[in-house]
């Protein structure tokens, strides 16, 4: 007899999971038909002719017309979907489609029973208690259930202190609820919610599936020591939404850190893996990117889904950190084709594989080619024919540019060069190049270069706007089509490859020290999603203006696009933040060490020159720069120079020309922007505040 015990367990669970079998469901639905057809048969006949059932109706009729209506029942049942669901999960989805098939079921019954007998034994008032009955009869259980699995999961929570980790949720909202029902649903959960902080604290007092919202972020310290009393003491912080206020953040992760207390997140859907479960997610670090992001803007996506949807896009460093953004984003948009240019191998691989993974549909063409050479670039534009060119393609490190300024010098400067000379005699219809805020007074060999390819592509769209416009005075002679070429300028992005983000990252895994080139030194920063939509945004407003809004005074040939970078970040602020945010203590745990400027660093960034007139747009984080524009002819003779001198790798007699092109850098023996800012200690202009 001692294997009886576990023999009745066994059974007990073969017959749970034969119950989740649609067909035992079946079985039951039918079954519970059947009671409720009765039922309704016998309450009707009682109430409105006080008689016995078999009284009103013989036995014969009676089981004929039983029978039919639990035929009819399975039959409706089945095809209605009712076993697609999970008992376990019963939801209000669920209630409704009982409700619908019970309603199909009556009125199918209705409508035979009457072509057959006329509904001569039948109440007509039995089909109305059947549909109430049937619909109790089928929910109930159901609910019952999944009630029963529930409160055996939150009992086994409950017991589990020891094991699960005592958590605080922030943010009342879809993502609390979630997580607190998984957490009931898991038979060794990981967390033990003890409350929800609610930032608005409009829901104090409530309670989320049986877990009470306990106050707003000011309660937070009382609320910890109330816990603590009651041996509850909480452990970590769940932050549950994806639309934290940034501010808000700090200020959290400022409570976190004085109560000693860790910091994580819920990912956002768009973190979840490919075909991970959206209610099966782990809580993550707090990342960088969550601290110095900002709200989400307004964008006019009909606008960028109308500007690429149906066209052949072209982008040059597609498998850079922003190639890969704006790849990913222009792929969500339609285009008819997308063509990848990069010279890495690797870097084109893996974004040509991600896109196959996330886009498969999508019509692409993944080709190796360098910028660098103009022949290569003009077979790839005689080939595909893009209507629109992304210009990503950049040597963008400042200290390896400094120290190989021949090589920035071909790249940046002849490599978009090449590329704006393809897309004008092509007749591709916009060029957008991507640029940077180290091109406002330079300081090191990447920005001038960065400049002078800017001075090239602005040139060039003022040459196009009036080659338009003489041809559109003479009647005689075709409106030949004109190229846009459009740059955007902005700061730092974060965790871009060769970025401050991962250098930190390797330093706080080695165990520090985090290494900040000065104490005052501040960059803008930006995340590269954001970036690059309002790259996207920037690109609208060039080619088409914003919908009831018309362009600035003087349009916007020949202007350049700023993005508002928001306020300059400290370097050391980040260090420090990032060593938080890692749950170790700034200069105790990890040190924070100084290195000295590097080679054409500046202290401060700076988004316009001086001298710029700023304009504002359509768009408020969108504004317009108008440097000083050179003459096409005398731009592209000097070019021509440039390149044979970058080309013999004559570093000095290179440098000692990007000097005379770009006045506002001066080169290593010239007094430099860079050492007055050293004593300054000022940014000589900064961007406009919102």
């Amino acid at each position: 007899m001692s294997g009886t015990p576990d023999s009745f367990r066994s059974m007990m669970r073969k017959y749970v999971q034969r119950l989740r079998q649609p067909f035992v469901a079946l079985a039951h639905d039918t079954f519970m038909a059947l009671v409720a057809f009765l039922l309704s048969m016998w309450f009707a006949t009682e109430l409105r002719y006080n008689l016995d059932l078999t009284s009103f109706i013989p036995p014969e009729a009676l089981a004929q017309a039983l029978g039919s209506f639990g035929v009819m029942a399975a039959v409706v049942f089945w095809l209605m979907g009712l076993y697609r669901g999970i008992w376990r999960y019963a939801s209000i989805s669920d209630m409704i489609a009982i409700v619908r098939a019970v309603s199909v079921l009556v009125l199918v019954y209705l409508g035979a029973m009457f072509m057959v007998t006329r509904l001569d034994f039948v109440p007509r008032s039995s089909l109305v208690i059947v549909w109430f009955l049937l619909i109790f009869f089928l929910a109930g259980p159901r609910l019952l259930y999944r009630w029963l699995k529930d409160r055996s999961h939150f009992t086994i929570f409950d017991r589990s202190g020891e094991q699960a980790l005592p958590v605080l949720l922030v943010g009342f909202g879809d993502g609390a609820e979630i997580f607190i029902r998984e957490m009931a649903r898991e038979r060794n959960p990981d967390f033990k919610v003890l409350g929800v902080i609610d930032e608005k604290g409009y829901r104090i007092g409530q309670r989320l599936h049986g877990v009470q919202v306990l106050g707003d972020l000011k309660d937070i310290p009382s609320l910890l020591e109330k816990l603590k009393q009651r041996k509850r003491a909480v452990q970590k912080f769940i932050l549950t939404k994806e639309d934290f206020d940034p501010q808000l953040l700090r200020q959290l992760l400022d409570i976190a850190e004085r109560q000693g207390l860790s910091l994580n997140r819920l990912p956002r859907l768009t973190e979840l893996k490919h075909g991970e479960s959206a209610s099966r997610f782990e809580p993550r670090p707090i990342a960088i990117e969550d601290l110095l992001g900002r709200p989400q803007t307004v964008l006019d996506r009909d606008g960028m889904r109308d500007m690429i949807a149906g066209r052949c896009i072209l982008v040059t460093g597609a498998g850079g950190s922003i190639g890969q953004e704006l790849v990913r984003q222009l792929a969500s948009f339609h285009p008819e084709q997308l063509i990848l240019v990069d010279h890495s191998e690797y870097a084109l691989y893996a974004i040509d594989l991600e896109l196959q993974e996330s886009f498969p549909d999508l019509q692409k063409e993944a080709v190796l080619a360098s910028i660098r050479i103009a022949s290569r670039l003009d077979s790839i534009f005689e080939q595909y024919r893009p209507d629109l060119v992304f210009h990503a393609a950049a040597l963008k490190h400042v200290p390896m540019v400094e120290m190989n300024p021949t090589e920035g010098v071909i790249t940046n400067v002849i490599g978009s060069r090449n590329v704006a000379d393809a897309c004008r005699k092509y007749g591709v219809q916009a060029m957008i190049m991507i640029s940077t805020d180290k091109a406002i007074n330079p300081t090191n060999i990447m920005g001038a270069t960065k400049r002078l390819a800017e001075s090239y592509c602005q040139a060039l769209d003022v040459e196009e706007a009036a080659k338009t416009h003489l041809s559109s005075q003479d009647e005689d002679q075709p409106v030949p089509q004109s190229t846009r070429f459009m740059t955007v300028r902005f700061g730092n992005v974060l965790g871009s490859t060769g970025s401050v983000v991962p250098l930190f990252q390797r330093q706080l895994e080695r165990g520090g020290p985090l290494t900040v080139t000065h104490p005052d030194v501040t960059r803008y920063f930006m995340t590269i999603r954001e970036a690059v939509e309002l790259v996207l945004q920037a690109s609208v407003l060039g080619l088409h203006g914003r919908r009831g809004r018309a362009a600035p005074e003087g349009g916007y040939r020949g202007r350049i696009f700023v993005l508002d970078m928001g306020k300059p970040v400290k370097i050391t602020d980040l260090a420090v933040k990032m060593i938080r945010l890692a749950g170790l203590r700034p200069h105790e745990d990890v040190e924070i060490a100084y290195t000295g400027l590097r080679p054409g660093e500046k202290l401060f960034e700076e988004l316009f020159h001086g001298g710029e007139p700023v304009l504002p747009t359509a768009h408020k984080e969108i504004f317009l720069g108008t440097p000083r524009l050179s003459p096409l002819a005398s731009l592209t003779e000097n070019l021509k120079k440039l390149e044979d001198l970058a080309r013999a790798d004559e570093k000095e007699a290179t440098i000692a020309l990007l000097g005379d092109l770009v006045p506002e850098y001066a080169p290593p023996h010239h007094d430099r922007p860079h050492d007055r800012q050293k004593e300054s200690k000022e940014p000589v202009v900064i961007a406009p505040s919102r």
